[in-house]
């Protein structure tokens, strides 16, 4: 989605140092000795002569795209390396430098065979064993991609150039997890397979295009400038001075950070969704009629266009809708219905009495909902959300917490509902959520269908995983542990008329890059 903006855009959290292209979080290491590209004969050529260019990075922060720190840099990651498989921009994995995949009849044990050819910017050619360092780093119990990976028990080299993945439970939807970097180690920052390499240092950081780039493709530029920044109003200058061309940022976050100036902004979807959630354990959301009452009340559209000013998409199922695992039938019957709502309260034992408030004839329907105050899109949201509840009747008290007494109060147990948000990993499988052990599960949801739909779903193929998709969001729909309100875009940001062809997606900002034109 490209839309035009003019004059002061308000309440972005700057992305140059975000979680849009890089890991959740990360930890900080020295900063790193830069490597000189090498030239390879019989691979592409680059232009020349181009518009400059100019791209923002802390040169005093590390470049390691596993174990850096810094997201502004992190964000630079995926011009130097790539991964087994990429995400496109409906988070449907495509090999890179993986050739082909396959598993054993458990579905416990995957063999990745990796593309020949494939060489670092030093040269050298990409090994299993690379492959295996790059998946194992990744893995560390600091590393911000360890998450993701829980459900691996080893990673080996195999016969031939093949990669083996032992896992403890069947994941039909594993290669979406492997988009992470992979790296060969020289001491400082580590070569890349990718398209450019980093060279210089200080004020003379740049990226320079290889010609030895393993796809044999043409990039739009020979040469990317870095532009050493100190601090977010640094970025926000040097992005309205135009010393840096583009700018990530999350337009829903919680400062009001101004750009001035014409500008373009690219949104693109993100597997962040923003939740209710429900205490299942105790009190009257106890009850599963009442969850999926309730459920209907909520005013999604509303949300997203007035609180996140279009910068989210409503969804009634726990997947994003740019994914092909989104059952639109399934979502059209989940929405917004007041009388709908109405009807399962009077079912589930709630009548309304004369004076508008809902009671089961001994008291009335009384909620806590709990939102957490450290971005302000989430208290307007939880205040909306709030009055659609009202409006049936029910009496809502919303308490504003503190992070920490938020998170005290979801893990004692004290509260009806809250509101949640939750970055989702590449296959969306929702454990956390769901499991009774799961991290998330703040409401002690506990469901032995839901475990045995939610199995299934993980194991599935791509052959039966729309399938296996819906079978789970229909029967979670109807028990209702959590209720999705919407997924949350960012977007880039580029000087009016600088730039055409930009497809961002989620972990890669530059995806499609060869198809970019400069203008």
């Amino acid at each position: 989605m490209k839309k035009r903006l003019s004059a002061l855009l308000l309440s972005g959290v700057l992305l140059l140092s975000c979680a849009a292209c890089g890991p959740e979080t990360a930890e900080e290491t020295p900063a790193p000795t830069t490597p000189a590209p090498t030239e390879t004969a019989g691979q592409s050529q680059t232009q020349t002569e181009q518009r400059e260019f100019v791209l923002p990075c802390y040169a005093c922060e590390s470049f390691h795209p596993i174990t850096g720190g810094n997201r502004t840099n992190l964000t630079l990651a995926p011009l130097m390396y790539e991964g087994l498989y990429e995400l496109d921009q409906s988070f449907t994995p495509s090999p890179v430098l993986c050739a082909s995949a396959q598993t054993d009849e458990t579905g416990l044990i995957w063999t990745f065979t990796l593309r020949e050819g494939v060489t670092f910017s030093d040269g050298s050619l990409l090994t299993a064993s690379d492959v295996v360092y790059s998946l194992q780093l990744a893995m560390g119990e600091n590393s911000p991609y360890a998450g993701r990976f829980s459900g691996i028990t080893g990673v080996a080299a195999g016969e031939g150039n093949t990669v083996t993945v032992t896992l403890s439970a069947p994941n039909g939807a594993l290669p979406a997890l492997l988009d992470v970097p992979v790296v060969k180690e020289t001491g400082g920052t580590p070569l890349g397979t990718g398209p450019y390499v980093l060279t210089g240092e200080g004020d003379s950081l740049a990226l320079e295009a290889r010609t030895g780039w393993w796809k044999g493709e043409t990039v739009p530029l020979a040469r990317i400038p870095l532009h050493d920044v100190r601090e977010a109003n640094g970025m926000i200058h040097a992005f309205d001075t135009q010393d840096i061309s583009m700018v990530t940022v999350d337009i829903t976050g919680s400062n009001a950070l101004g750009y001035s100036g014409t500008y373009e902004v690219w949104d693109y979807a993100t597997s962040v969704m923003l939740y209710i959630g429900y205490n299942t354990a105790s009190g009257p959301c106890a009850d599963q009629g009442l969850r999926k009452a309730l459920s209907y009340g909520y005013e999604r559209s509303a949300v997203t266009k007035s609180i996140l000013s279009q910068h989210a998409r409503a969804a009634a199922l726990p997947v994003s809708p740019a994914s092909p695992l989104y059952d639109q039938t399934l979502a059209d019957s989940l929405e917004y219905a007041p009388q709908t709502a109405e009807q399962l309260l009077e079912g589930a034992g709630w009548s309304l009495g004369a004076d508008g408030l809902r009671t089961n004839g001994w008291q009335n329907l009384s909620l806590r909902f709990i939102v957490n105050t450290d971005n302000t899109y989430k208290v307007s949201a939880a205040e909306y959300l709030a009055q659609g509840l009202e409006k049936l009747g029910v009496t809502v008290q919303l308490d504003k917490l503190a992070w920490e007494d938020y998170v005290a109060a979801l893990t004692a147990g004290e509260f009806d509902l809250y509101l949640g948000e939750v970055k989702l990993t590449g296959d969306f499988d929702l454990t956390a959520l769901i499991a009774p052990a799961g991290a998330l599960n703040y409401g002690k949801y506990s469901d032995a269908d839901a475990q045995t739909l939610l199995a299934a779903f993980r194991a599935a193929g791509e052959d039966g995983r729309s399938a296996a998709a819906s079978a789970l969001y229909a029967h979670l729909a109807e028990t209702a542990p959590i209720t999705p309100i919407c997924f949350k875009n960012w977007s880039v940001l580029t000087h009016w008329g600088s730039l055409t062809g930009l497809s961002p997606t989620q972990q890669n900002v530059f995806y499609g890059l060869t198809g970019w034109e400069m203008g």
